[in-house]
């Protein structure tokens, strides 16, 4: 019989989100709930009483650190965690298995149990199963958790195969030293990133007499994407009627789309360690108050918070603390964060239980990632700019100047940087001129016509003026929108090289530029024309010529919506003047290739840039066997069809059948 009397209480309409409550033996707890890590049952920086005015209703401590100090000898002199730490709400204990895992050098597991070192005393220990239960029962926590074993997200089938062996052993193990506690015990499902794993796992755990699930085994190594994706396929094997428990997740937005696939508990270090570094979560996105754009901001840290913090204090009284590593900037910032956090859950029911969850999540979504850095209405007091630092401002753009050395373009709005890695020149050889083999198309073709969609500050137009030395003509037509970033970097040659050259002068000047008759007596640059369409791509690109290259180079489509649609890529693949034309873009994105796929191109792995290990190359018609780029395999296939990212934004969800289908039977991926 289950001790939790869970019940649930709406489940949102096109979501798995849900609103629940259950009783423990300290107190109810309504969810979604997120707890406060107390590893050492203590929050750090926080008193109990601060914890209890943030709205904090559970606490989370750790098995591991208390098995060490104090040790269950002490817990049970004072008759448990609460009245040893004079808290009367609900607590869950870990089991210890994640502490474990990140002791890979000092540690050795075995059918027992895992074996490790001690940090207060130097003395070995076997951390088994019942050792763990047993602990949990001297602390007398509410909620139990088993002890699993804990391995990379990214580990190998065969690992995560017998890791997942291991847990369930384990679990039956935890269960007959639970004997008739009156404390609950939660199961873990582990597996990695691998479906059948976690179907398996889950297969086997809801069969034992659990009083709640767990999801463990994430936030260890995977992509973001990866973690909502099996945090979704967890979360639906899971009984209806119990409780479900992301362990270790996470930010605001992680807790968000884990609530949108059916989880009810979560617990994080972040709202308190990421305090302490000065970083705090607001409604107007995350703020790092060491920066100097503080200092005399007197506004409160968020207007929309009700928290103390928020009610008594400026943002340029909590930068100073910050700045001079005072306890009471530590203490403050996090005692917001969890009030932040706990408001968060408290929104997300209402929106559940009003049946508006869906309105919520994609409202939240776009909110819950903003970040001060990318938000120039952040209050401050400004100098008034020198002459010098007025060259290096137009509209909405400024120069970014790298700590390498080099300068890029960085829109103010929305953060977003022009090469933020590599020097712009690098970048535009590296991504587009040498996948493009510009010099073997000549050969075989009189012109060659490129598409520049994203003209930006024409680092990838003049990289191919500079690179254009022999026969042939090339037609190059670049597309933008707003043309400051140009105007700016052109006020600016000195830290701008590749605009050393009349030729983006005259384009601007002119809407156009001409090798042969602006230098006519220097043939060292070829034959080249070069035209400006000015205005929305999708508008002006019917008054093109057909293009064999387009050099994809655009704002992400967090800023150019439009321009990475499946319409977007439909009427390049339609422009395209032969089955020999190629399309390259730096995004990797999931969902851009399956729309670029699923308008017909063949698309491949391209260069590396920066950060990246690969960025994108797109064909219409299968190119050649010694072309650039590797096409993508059933391995991306395989992690498409695990995506959260498989459908465009907006698809509807009658044609997503439709979608996988064109996928699925796509050429590329036959034989």
């Amino acid at each position: 019989m289950p001790r939790l009397d869970f019940k649930l209480e709406k489940t949102a309409t096109g979501s798995a989100a849900r609103a629940a409550r259950f009783r423990t033996l300290h107190g109810e707890v309504i969810t979604p709930v997120f707890m406060p890590v107390g590893t050492q049952a203590t929050v750090k920086s926080q008193t109990v009483e601060t914890l209890k005015a943030t709205g904090s209703s559970v606490l989370l401590a750790n098995t591991y650190h208390l098995l060490l100090r104090p040790g269950p000898e002490v817990f049970r002199k004072f008759g448990g965690i609460h009245s040893f730490m004079k808290w009367d709400r609900p607590v869950l204990t870990d089991s210890g298995g994640f502490q474990i895992f990140s002791l890979p050098h000092s540690r050795r597991m075995n059918e027992e149990g895992a074996q490790f070192q001690s940090y207060v005393d130097g003395k070995m220990i076997l951390l088994t199963p019942e050792l763990s239960i047993e602990t949990q029962k001297a602390i007398g926590s509410d909620i139990m958790m088993v002890l699993d074993q804990c391995i990379p997200s990214t580990a190998s089938k065969e690992e995560a195969l017998a890791a997942m062996k291991l847990t369930h052993r384990w679990a039956v193990r935890s269960l007959q030293a639970r004997g008739d506690s009156p404390q609950a015990l939660f199961g873990i499902v582990q597996g990695a990133c691998y479906r059948d794993l976690r179907e398996k796992s889950a297969e086997f755990l809801t069969k034992l007499p659990f009083d709640g699930f767990a999801i463990g085994g994430l936030a260890v190594g995977e992509s973001k994407a990866e973690r909502e994706t099996f945090t979704g396929i967890a979360a639906a094997m899971l009984p209806v009627h119990l409780p479900r428990y992301l362990m270790g997740v996470g930010t605001p937005i992680d807790i968000l789309e884990a609530v949108h696939r059916g989880v009810d508990m979560f617990d994080c270090i972040l709202p308190s360690q990421l305090a302490q570094r000065g970083t705090a979560f607001t409604s107007r996105g995350k703020f790092q108050l060491r920066r100097s754009v503080y200092k005399f901001s007197e506004e409160r840290l968020d207007p929309a918070c009700d928290c103390e913090t928020c009610a008594h204090y400026s943002r340029a009284y909590l930068h100073h603390l910050v700045k001079s590593d005072e306890v009471l900037g530590w203490h403050l910032i996090a005692r917001h964060n969890i009030h932040f956090y706990h408001q968060l859950m408290r929104e997300i029911r209402e929106s559940i239980l009003q049946d508006r969850f869906l309105a919520f999540y994609e409202k939240m979504r776009l909110e819950l990632v903003r970040s001060d850095e990318k938000n120039p209405s952040t209050p401050f007091i400004p100098a008034k700019p020198k002459r010098s630092e007025k060259r290096l401002r137009l509209g909405d753009y400024e120069v970014h100047t790298h700590e390498k050395g080099f300068s890029s373009i960085r829109q103010v709005s929305s953060g977003e940087v022009m090469h933020s890695v590599s020097p712009p020149e690098e970048e535009a050889r590296r991504l587009y001129l040498e996948p493009s083999r510009l010099k073997e198309r000549l050969q075989k073709r009189d012109e060659i016509v490129i598409w520049d969609v994203g003209l930006g500050a024409a680092s990838n137009a003049m990289a191919v003026i500079e690179a254009h030395c022999g026969p042939g003509r090339i037609r190059m037509e670049s597309f933008e929108i707003d043309l400051d970033p140009l105007r700016l970097a052109l006020k600016n040659p000195h830290l701008f090289r590749h605009l050393r050259s009349p030729a983006p002068h005259a384009l601007l000047r002119d809407g156009r530029w001409e090798s042969s008759t602006d230098e006519p007596g220097d043939q060292s640059s070829g034959s080249i024309e070069w035209r400006l369409f000015k205005g929305d791509f999708l508008e002006r690109m019917k008054e093109a010529s057909r293009p064999d290259l387009i050099f994809f180079d655009p704002f992400s489509p967090k800023v150019d919506v439009p321009l990475w649609s499946r319409e977007c890529f439909s009427r390049i693949f339609a422009a395209c003047r032969d089955e020999g034309a190629m399309l390259m873009t730096y995004s990797v994105s999931t969902a851009v290739r399956a729309m670029l796929l699923s308008e017909g191109f063949f698309v491949g792995s391209g260069a590396a840039s920066g950060p990246k290990s690969e960025t994108t190359v797109a064909y219409r018609g299968r190119p050649d066997p010694d072309a650039f780029s590797r096409l993508l395999g059933a391995e991306w296939l395989q992690r498409w069809e695990r995506s959260s990212a498989k459908f465009p934004a907006g698809l509807d969800f009658s044609k997503h059948s439709e979608f996988e289908s064109l996928i699925r039977s796509h050429p590329q991926f036959k034989g």
